[in-house]
């Protein structure tokens, strides 16, 4: 992080153009979008969209994938129904969800879950279809029930393509929903950054840009790292 820093504010320097602040200007225009409560509001606003779209999408997306990954027939049915919507390019699936729903927060949310949803579900169930056999077997053997095998033979195996399926689901919602912001919010992180294009307020689009990465940044220390940390204790 220091030498980024370094190395923006040497070539902020050399080119010496509004096009591209200092750090210190930066940081200056941040406090005092903190201090008004304007980036404050905004990021909230953008987290509370990223946190129901999330859960709703990685919720439907585990419980999808294993189904799919756990039944042959359902998987050949539906597989060309998941590579349909990977493919639908997000921009595209925004504005018919506006258009079909109206610009409310329903809209958004949906826009948001129909885009990361199909990541989700191709993820787990490559993990679906990965389970080993013969633990299952086992669980079977000692009529451990579908929930004790759910927790303890399917989940610990499943965990690392959950993970995979959080971290990349984090980072593209959160690009997803400054789309759905710009396009029909009036609030939020990417109704800000369209503002702030439309004024060509440099300063200010790095500063809100270098809040909200900060946030996602302290989620992953804080909450994803450790969680991985203590479910792999099993592991030797």
């Amino acid at each position: 992080m220091l030498a980024l820093l370094a190395l923006w504010q040497g070539v902020a320097i050399s080119l010496n153009s509004h096009t591209l602040p200092t750090p210190a200007i930066v940081a200056e225009v941040f406090w005092q979008a903190c201090v008004s409560g304007q980036l404050p509001y905004h990021l909230g606003v953008t987290l509370l969209r990223l946190a129901a779209s999330f859960a709703v999408s990685m919720s439907l997306g585990c419980a999808l994938g294993i189904i799919l990954g756990r039944n042959p027939k359902l998987d050949a049915f539906f597989d060309n129904w998941v590579i349909l919507f990977l493919n639908i390019p997000a921009l595209v699936t925004i504005i018919l969800c506006y258009v079909w729903f109206g610009l409310v927060e329903s809209a958004a949310i949906l826009a948001v879950v129909v885009n990361k949803l199909p990541n989700v579900i191709v993820t787990i169930r490559e993990g679906a279809r990965a389970l080993d056999q013969d633990l299952l077997e086992m669980a079977r053997c000692y009529r451990l029930g579908k929930r004790k095998t759910l927790v303890h033979v399917i989940w610990p195996q499943l965990y690392p393509f959950v993970m995979a399926a959080t971290r990349s689901g984090l980072a593209l919602i959160w690009k997803i929903i400054l789309v759905v912001e710009l396009l029909g919010r009036s609030n939020g992180m990417g109704y800000q950054l369209h503002l702030f294009f439309q004024l060509f307020d440099i300063a200010s689009l790095l500063a809100y840009t270098v809040a909200f990465v900060a946030v996602i940044q302290l989620l992953e220390t804080l909450v994803l790292k450790p969680l991985d940390i203590r479910a792999r204790r099993w592991r030797r």
